[in-house]
């Protein structure tokens, strides 16, 4: 089934979702008239979520994918099958604001580097917080670890408009994405072998690699519930936290680098892995060596994806939204934990 949209399709995922449908589809199905089209791709849900969006929403396009093989794999091959200027990827869990496509749109359009960008992602639950899939832009240490403004590892800050400029990140949300359709697909699009957490960062960094930018536009703004899939803190979310970490370090740093960066991680994810065993975190401990074990048998399949994503990079990629500390340093030992107390001011977009 090939799906031809308006300029722009929201492409939302989802796995017996009907429950974020109900609450959150309305008002994205009639905020549709600032000019995209909804498409739902329901990722093998066993609940009745394809007979209720046929049902209650009839302007909303349907693909159904037969088998679930994860969250990467299902926007993949939904995306194969929709044909539009932009796309975003938009998680069935998020509840869009009135007015929150036009900033975006806006974006993209007066600035043809912009290959991405993200709105302000607020907490659900708590709606002056920041969330913590992506909060006010996502950001990459110098040890290849990811922060976010407004979120700094367990860290959320309210959103007291300390975060209301444009700016260039390293990597923005996957689960609100507004992303370049040609762009998509000339980098390789989402690697479905990450099943699950930071596949958008590693999306986000081939199109750095090529020289693109990536974008926060603060003037929209969505609230994530988080954690509806697979929640906070569960081993499945450590796993692929811990696995996609040494994928994403393997398939896009430059060679100088990764060849004392990733044996360098692999030590400090041991002495994490012994911290957690230290605090009587047994199974936690247990999910690093695992997500360490499947990094290495797969190495030979991590490889051949490092080979492919080589070939995107030009001769100056664009590597605003690196900050050259360590945030790790900042966090645990200067007790630094939010944006502000590093000290480092990201790029402004010029739109």
């Amino acid at each position: 089934m090939l799906i031809t949209a308006q300029d722009t399709a929201v492409v939302i995922l989802s796995y017996n979702g009907k429950k974020w449908h109900e609450l959150f589809l309305p008002l994205i199905v009639s905020e549709a008239s600032a000019g995209y089209t909804v498409v739902v791709v329901d990722n093998a849900s066993t609940d009745d979520t394809a007979s209720y969006i046929r049902t209650n929403f009839p302007s909303v396009s349907l693909l159904q994918i037969p088998v679930n093989k994860g969250f990467a794999h299902g926007y993949a091959t939904a995306l194969q099958q929709i044909q539009s200027k932009y796309y975003v990827l938009l998680s069935a869990d998020f509840e869009v604001t009135q007015g929150w496509f036009a900033p975006l749109y806006n974006a993209m359009e007066r600035d043809e580097q912009l290959a991405a960008c993200q709105p302000k992602i607020r907490y659900w639950r708590e709606r002056q917080q920041f969330e913590y899939a992506g909060a006010a832009g996502g950001f990459k240490d110098s040890l290849g670890y990811m922060f976010c403004r407004g979120r700094i590892l367990d860290v959320l800050e309210n959103d007291l408009g300390q975060y209301d400029d444009d700016i260039e990140l390293f990597w923005a949300s996957g689960g609100c994405l507004f992303v370049r359709a040609d762009l998509y697909h000339k980098v390789g699009g989402l690697d479905e072998d990450f099943y699950a957490h930071m596949e958008e960062i590693d999306l986000c960094w081939r199109l750095k690699n090529a020289g693109y930018k990536i974008g926060y536009i603060a003037s929209a703004t969505v609230y994530h519930v988080g954690g509806s899939v697979i929640s906070y803190g569960s081993p499945q979310k450590l796993f692929y936290n811990f696995r996609n970490s040494l994928v994403l370090m393997l398939k896009n740093e430059r060679l100088g680098r990764l060849l004392w960066l990733l044996p360098f991680r692999m030590v400090l994810d041991g002495i994490a892995a012994f911290h957690l065993l230290s605090q009587g975190k047994r199974i936690e401990f247990l999910t690093v060596v695992k997500a360490h074990f499947n990094f290495y048998g797969s190495l030979r399949k991590w490889l051949r994806h490092r080979a492919k994503a080589q070939r995107v990079i030009v001769a100056t990629p664009n590597k605003n939204g690196i900050y050259k500390g360590s945030i790790i340093w900042q966090y645990y030992f200067k007790k630094q934990k939010t944006f502000d107390k590093l000290e480092w001011l990201p790029k402004k977009l010029d739109l």
